[in-house]
């Protein structure tokens, strides 16, 4: 994620800020210019401070709390690029449940963020019913008693997730059950749209498709029964040669949807690193490949390895960091060699379908 700033005063603010905690100043993010804007009221109309003189509005998911990003007053659209893309969302006079989507909405924004940083096709099921993305936000404490549990998951480019994971206890104990060594909202909304992307950039080429295949495998392979499988024996023997996570070994959709996720956190934690300017020295005797001098923005055309080699020390020295507060690591992962090429695979394709 970039680093962001009041326009008012120059004080750095976070990516969910509604106010600037150094001037006061009211504050909204401008999808298109990827910018805070410090805005006043004028004559019941709201304008952005710093010339030119613009008139704007909140989305409307502002007033719940649950949005943060400007449309233009102009404009026909009353809610902003991601909150359009929402398709149901939980009952609020519930109080859980409004925190709950709260935290939701944070994670979705950072993941619309970094799709309009890719440049990726990026429409709504009311703009595109057959090839748009939407969003299911749902609680087991609104489906009828023979509609079942609620289970995260992608179908045809609708997402659903299941407002449960909001609740850190949950998260964990699903996390600790599940065997998983890492889960999150943002990891959630990750591996979801890299399964919406599959069916976009992947499946309608058949020379990407082929592609594909040859890395993560034939995705003809029955679903169901994979997923059957892996439930029922766990995953394949020495998995770590060949996957990013246990799970990845299920299905190659599934190695498909971890690698793309796995794909788009280290570019958030390379922009970071990018937006921060940071340098890593360590003092350590033939150890070269864990020194970064210079960073490199993720998204401006930088190749994969470049992009590895600056991912490399920063997660060494945040999961460091980590333990040193005896918490878990925030990294977990290794990347053996055909992980570094199913990574440059989809590197490569969104850089021609995208920046």
């Amino acid at each position: 994620m970039n680093i962001f700033q009041c326009d008012n005063c120059g004080q750095p603010v976070y990516f969910d800020n509604h106010r600037c905690e150094g001037c006061g100043a009211v504050l909204g993010f401008y999808p298109s210019r990827h910018s805070f804007k410090a805005i006043c009221q004028r004559d019941g109309v709201w304008l952005s401070d710093t010339p030119p003189d613009r008139e704007v509005l909140f989305c409307e998911n502002h007033s719940h709390g649950a949005c943060n990003w400007l449309v233009d007053a102009k404009g026909c659209e009353r809610f902003c690029l991601s909150c359009r893309l929402n398709r149901t969302i939980p009952p609020l006079h519930i109080a859980e449940n409004l925190e709950a989507w709260r935290s939701i909405e944070r994670g979705k924004r950072r993941l619309i963020y970094s799709l309009m940083r890719l440049g990726l096709p990026l429409k709504s099921k009311t703009e595109d019913a057959e090839n748009g993305l939407a969003f299911d936000f749902l609680s087991e404490d609104a489906v009828g008693p023979n509609d079942g549990p609620v289970f995260t998951g992608h179908l045809n480019g609708l997402i659903t997730l299941n407002i449960a994971e909001a609740d850190p206890a949950h998260r964990e104990k699903a996390r600790l059950s599940m065997g998983e060594a890492y889960r999150t909202i943002i990891g959630h909304f990750r591996h979801e749209v890299g399964h919406y992307y599959w069916e976009r950039l992947v499946y309608p080429e058949p020379d990407t498709l082929g592609g594909c295949r040859a890395l993560f495998g034939d995705e003809r392979r029955d679903y169901g029964e994979a997923l059957d499988v892996y439930y029922r024996n766990g995953p394949v023997n020495n998995w770590q040669e060949q996957y990013l996570s246990a799970y990845s070994s299920a299905h190659p959709w599934e190695d498909w949807a971890e690698t793309w996720a796995h794909y788009m956190h280290l570019l958030d934690i390379v922009e970071t690193a990018h937006a921060f300017g940071m340098r890593l020295a360590p003092d350590l005797e033939n150890m070269r490949h864990l020194s970064l001098q210079t960073t490199v923005d993720p998204f401006g055309g930088t190749d994969i390895d470049s992009i590895l080699s600056a991912a490399l020390p920063l997660t060494l020295a945040v999961n460091s960091l980590n333990r040193g507060m005896g918490q878990p690591d925030i990294y977990p992962f290794v990347l053996p060699p055909p992980v570094v090429e199913k990574l440059r695979f989809i590197h490569e394709l969104v850089r021609r379908k995208g920046i």
